[in-house]
């Protein structure tokens, strides 16, 4: 897998080079992207704020939600997550580890244009908080490197936000 940026931001050696079951959806990908961030939080916790994917993206809200804010309170049975419920907006949930991984692929309308895709979101244990890694697979070719960028600059402020939100409400 490509390291450094933009394929792999804040994530480790190990994160990079480890099995995700997005890869299973997405076997022959033109672009891999990880992303990772420390957060000073409980996994169970940072999960439910993974879960929140299902209400806003937590990115530039401007950008990417219409100029609403993502909300920064936790929605009830929002983490009652199962296959089909939409994700980040152009996904939908694929499979569930319950408290530690989601993997949604994208829906046929919003991400045609990118062939398919899928990603995988992943919650561990780590020293006193846990780590939240991202990957995005996707197939466009032409595309990867653009998207890869953008990716970048949107991702990781989603992931910032959802660590802040974590670490704010733990």
């Amino acid at each position: 897998m490509r390291r450094g940026l933009p394929w792999a931001w804040g994530a480790t050696d190990p994160e990079i080079d480890d099995s995700y079951p997005c890869a299973d959806l997405v076997p022959e990908p033109a672009a891999r992207m990880v992303r990772a961030v420390d957060v000073a939080a409980p996994a169970p916790h940072v999960f439910r704020w993974v879960a929140q994917l299902t209400q806003a993206p937590y990115s530039y809200d401007l950008v990417d939600n219409l100029g609403r804010r993502s909300p920064r309170t936790l929605t009830p049975g929002a983490d009652a997550l199962e296959p089909g419920t939409p994700f980040v907006m152009i996904f939908e949930v694929v499979d569930v580890v319950p408290g530690r991984e989601v993997t949604a692929v994208g829906r046929p309308g919003p991400t045609r244009r990118f062939g398919p895709m899928a990603c995988t979101y992943r919650v561990t244990p780590h020293g006193a908080g846990s780590r939240l890694v991202a990957r995005l697979d996707l197939t466009a070719t032409r595309l990867a490197t653009p998207i890869a960028w953008g990716d970048l600059v949107m991702m990781r402020k989603q992931l910032r936000t959802l660590a802040a939100c974590a670490e704010r409400t733990r």
